[in-house]
Protein backbone atom coordinates (compact mmCIF):
# COMPACT_ATOMS: atom_id res chain seq x y z
CA UNK A 1 0.00 0.00 0.00
CA UNK A 2 1.46 3.37 -1.00
CA UNK A 3 1.82 6.24 1.47
CA UNK A 4 -0.66 8.26 -0.60
CA UNK A 5 -3.25 5.45 -0.51
CA UNK A 6 -2.81 5.03 3.25
CA UNK A 7 -3.30 8.78 3.80
CA UNK A 8 -6.53 8.74 1.78
CA UNK A 9 -7.87 5.86 3.87
CA UNK A 10 -7.04 7.68 7.09
CA UNK A 11 -8.73 10.88 5.90
CA UNK A 12 -11.81 8.97 4.73
CA UNK A 13 -12.06 7.15 8.06
CA UNK A 14 -11.65 10.38 10.04
CA UNK A 15 -14.34 12.12 8.00
CA UNK A 16 -16.75 9.24 8.51
CA UNK A 17 -16.08 9.25 12.24
CA UNK A 18 -16.73 13.00 12.37
CA UNK A 19 -20.02 12.65 10.51
CA UNK A 20 -21.15 9.92 12.92
CA UNK A 21 -20.01 11.81 16.01
CA UNK A 22 -21.33 15.27 15.11
CA UNK A 23 -25.08 14.59 15.63
CA UNK A 24 -24.31 13.14 19.05
CA UNK A 25 -22.26 16.17 20.03
CA UNK A 26 -24.71 18.84 18.94
CA UNK A 27 -28.03 17.16 19.73
CA UNK A 28 -29.56 18.94 22.79
CA UNK A 29 -30.49 16.90 25.83
CA UNK A 30 -34.21 16.19 25.84
CA UNK A 31 -36.55 14.59 28.33
CA UNK A 32 -36.92 10.83 27.81
CA UNK A 33 -40.69 11.32 27.87
CA UNK A 34 -42.61 14.56 27.20
CA UNK A 35 -43.15 16.54 30.38
CA UNK A 36 -46.66 17.40 31.56
CA UNK A 37 -47.46 21.10 31.09
CA UNK A 38 -48.05 23.08 34.27
CA UNK A 39 -51.83 23.33 34.85
CA UNK A 40 -53.43 26.66 34.03
CA UNK A 41 -55.80 28.57 36.32
CA UNK A 42 -57.84 31.72 36.13
CA UNK A 43 -56.08 35.07 36.04
CA UNK A 44 -58.43 36.39 38.69
CA UNK A 45 -59.72 39.94 39.05
CA UNK A 46 -56.57 41.68 40.25
CA UNK A 47 -54.04 41.65 37.42
CA UNK A 48 -52.72 45.24 37.39
CA UNK A 49 -54.74 47.72 35.38
CA UNK A 50 -51.53 49.71 34.98
CA UNK A 51 -48.10 48.29 35.69
CA UNK A 52 -46.27 49.95 38.58
CA UNK A 53 -43.28 52.10 37.74
CA UNK A 54 -41.15 49.66 39.71
CA UNK A 55 -41.95 46.15 38.48
CA UNK A 56 -38.65 44.30 38.83
CA UNK A 57 -38.09 40.94 40.55
CA UNK A 58 -37.85 42.42 44.08
CA UNK A 59 -41.36 42.93 45.45
CA UNK A 60 -40.06 43.99 48.87
CA UNK A 61 -38.73 47.27 47.50
CA UNK A 62 -41.10 49.63 45.72
CA UNK A 63 -39.00 52.54 44.50
CA UNK A 64 -37.33 53.90 47.63
CA UNK A 65 -39.81 52.20 50.00
CA UNK A 66 -38.97 48.95 51.80
CA UNK A 67 -41.68 46.48 52.80
CA UNK A 68 -40.98 45.01 56.25
CA UNK A 69 -44.12 42.98 56.92
CA UNK A 70 -44.81 39.33 56.23
CA UNK A 71 -42.24 36.58 55.94
CA UNK A 72 -39.59 37.29 53.28
CA UNK A 73 -39.38 34.55 50.69
CA UNK A 74 -37.51 33.57 47.55
CA UNK A 75 -39.68 32.04 44.83
CA UNK A 76 -37.63 30.50 42.04
CA UNK A 77 -37.59 27.88 39.32
CA UNK A 78 -37.12 27.32 35.62
CA UNK A 79 -39.32 27.64 32.54
CA UNK A 80 -38.94 24.71 30.15
CA UNK A 81 -40.95 23.21 27.29
CA UNK A 82 -42.39 19.70 27.24
CA UNK A 83 -39.06 18.38 25.92
CA UNK A 84 -37.28 19.77 28.97
CA UNK A 85 -35.58 22.57 27.00
CA UNK A 86 -35.23 25.99 28.62
CA UNK A 87 -37.53 28.58 27.05
CA UNK A 88 -34.91 31.31 26.67
CA UNK A 89 -36.36 34.81 26.57
CA UNK A 90 -39.65 33.90 28.27
CA UNK A 91 -41.02 36.59 30.57
CA UNK A 92 -42.37 35.52 33.98
CA UNK A 93 -44.78 37.76 35.88
CA UNK A 94 -46.08 37.34 39.42
CA UNK A 95 -48.60 39.32 41.43
CA UNK A 96 -50.03 38.85 44.90
CA UNK A 97 -51.63 40.61 47.84
CA UNK A 98 -49.73 42.21 50.71
CA UNK A 99 -49.69 40.80 54.25
CA UNK A 100 -53.10 42.39 54.93
CA UNK A 101 -54.65 40.71 51.89
CA UNK A 102 -54.74 43.81 49.67
CA UNK A 103 -53.87 44.06 45.98
CA UNK A 104 -52.64 47.11 44.10
CA UNK A 105 -55.83 47.26 42.10
CA UNK A 106 -58.77 49.71 42.08
CA UNK A 107 -61.13 46.75 42.40
CA UNK A 108 -59.61 46.03 45.81
CA UNK A 109 -60.11 49.53 47.11
CA UNK A 110 -56.60 50.80 46.41
CA UNK A 111 -55.59 50.17 50.02
CA UNK A 112 -52.52 47.99 49.50
CA UNK A 113 -49.37 49.00 51.36
CA UNK A 114 -47.44 51.34 49.02
CA UNK A 115 -44.14 49.79 50.14
CA UNK A 116 -45.13 46.39 48.74
CA UNK A 117 -44.55 46.29 45.01
CA UNK A 118 -47.22 43.61 44.55
CA UNK A 119 -46.20 42.81 40.95
CA UNK A 120 -42.90 41.63 39.48
CA UNK A 121 -41.60 40.77 36.04
CA UNK A 122 -38.37 39.27 34.76
CA UNK A 123 -37.02 37.68 31.61
CA UNK A 124 -35.35 34.29 31.91
CA UNK A 125 -31.94 33.64 30.39
CA UNK A 126 -30.59 30.76 28.35
CA UNK A 127 -30.97 28.44 31.35
CA UNK A 128 -34.67 29.32 31.76
CA UNK A 129 -34.17 30.31 35.42
CA UNK A 130 -36.25 32.90 37.26
CA UNK A 131 -36.11 34.19 40.84
CA UNK A 132 -38.33 36.62 42.76
CA UNK A 133 -37.90 38.23 46.17
CA UNK A 134 -41.29 38.54 47.82
CA UNK A 135 -43.26 37.36 50.87
CA UNK A 136 -44.78 34.02 51.71
CA UNK A 137 -48.26 34.51 50.24
CA UNK A 138 -50.95 35.73 52.61
CA UNK A 139 -54.60 34.77 52.66
CA UNK A 140 -57.45 37.13 52.04
CA UNK A 141 -61.21 36.76 52.39
CA UNK A 142 -62.42 33.68 50.52
CA UNK A 143 -59.01 32.51 49.24
CA UNK A 144 -56.15 30.43 50.50
CA UNK A 145 -52.62 31.94 50.19
CA UNK A 146 -51.42 31.95 46.59
CA UNK A 147 -49.25 33.77 44.06
CA UNK A 148 -50.44 34.45 40.53
CA UNK A 149 -48.10 33.56 37.65
CA UNK A 150 -48.11 34.44 33.99
CA UNK A 151 -45.56 33.36 31.36
CA UNK A 152 -45.20 35.08 27.99
CA UNK A 153 -42.92 34.59 25.01
CA UNK A 154 -42.99 37.60 22.76
CA UNK A 155 -46.64 38.38 22.03
CA UNK A 156 -47.77 34.87 23.01
CA UNK A 157 -49.19 34.11 26.43
CA UNK A 158 -48.00 30.61 27.31
CA UNK A 159 -49.47 30.13 30.79
CA UNK A 160 -51.54 31.76 33.50
CA UNK A 161 -51.77 29.90 36.79
CA UNK A 162 -51.56 30.13 40.59
CA UNK A 163 -49.01 28.79 43.07
CA UNK A 164 -50.15 27.42 46.45
CA UNK A 165 -48.45 26.71 49.78
CA UNK A 166 -48.07 23.05 50.67
CA UNK A 167 -49.74 22.18 53.97
CA UNK A 168 -51.68 25.43 54.34
CA UNK A 169 -54.97 24.66 56.12
CA UNK A 170 -56.83 27.03 53.82
CA UNK A 171 -56.22 24.88 50.74
CA UNK A 172 -58.98 22.39 51.48
CA UNK A 173 -61.48 25.25 51.80
CA UNK A 174 -60.40 27.04 48.61
CA UNK A 175 -62.79 26.51 45.71
CA UNK A 176 -60.12 26.79 43.00
CA UNK A 177 -57.67 24.47 44.75
CA UNK A 178 -60.39 21.88 45.42
CA UNK A 179 -61.30 21.78 41.72
CA UNK A 180 -57.79 20.66 40.80
CA UNK A 181 -57.05 16.99 40.15
CA UNK A 182 -54.58 15.32 42.55
CA UNK A 183 -51.87 15.56 39.86
CA UNK A 184 -52.55 19.26 39.28
CA UNK A 185 -52.52 19.96 43.00
CA UNK A 186 -49.09 18.39 43.25
CA UNK A 187 -47.84 20.51 40.36
CA UNK A 188 -49.14 23.80 41.77
CA UNK A 189 -48.65 23.26 45.52
CA UNK A 190 -45.07 23.52 46.78
CA UNK A 191 -43.39 23.73 50.18
CA UNK A 192 -42.18 27.09 51.44
CA UNK A 193 -39.21 25.86 53.42
CA UNK A 194 -37.39 27.82 56.12
CA UNK A 195 -33.99 29.04 54.98
CA UNK A 196 -32.44 31.16 57.73
CA UNK A 197 -34.58 34.27 58.23
CA UNK A 198 -36.34 33.64 54.92
CA UNK A 199 -38.39 30.92 53.34
CA UNK A 200 -37.73 29.49 49.91
CA UNK A 201 -40.04 27.86 47.37
CA UNK A 202 -39.13 26.18 44.11
CA UNK A 203 -41.76 26.14 41.37
CA UNK A 204 -40.71 24.51 38.08
CA UNK A 205 -42.85 25.59 35.11
CA UNK A 206 -43.49 23.54 31.97
CA UNK A 207 -45.15 25.24 28.99
CA UNK A 208 -46.17 24.42 25.45
CA UNK A 209 -43.77 26.67 23.56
Amino acid sequence: MTIRHRRQLLLTGASAALVLATPFLVRPTRAAQPLTPTPSQTEGPFYPVRLPTDHDADLLRNGSLLYRRGQPAWVEGTVVDVDGQAVSGAVVEIWQCDEDGRYHHPGDGGRADPAFQGFGRMQVGRDGAYRFRTIRPARYSGRTPHIHFKVRLGSHELLTTQLYVEGDPGNERDVLWRRLSPESRRALTVPFEVDGADVRARFPIVVMA
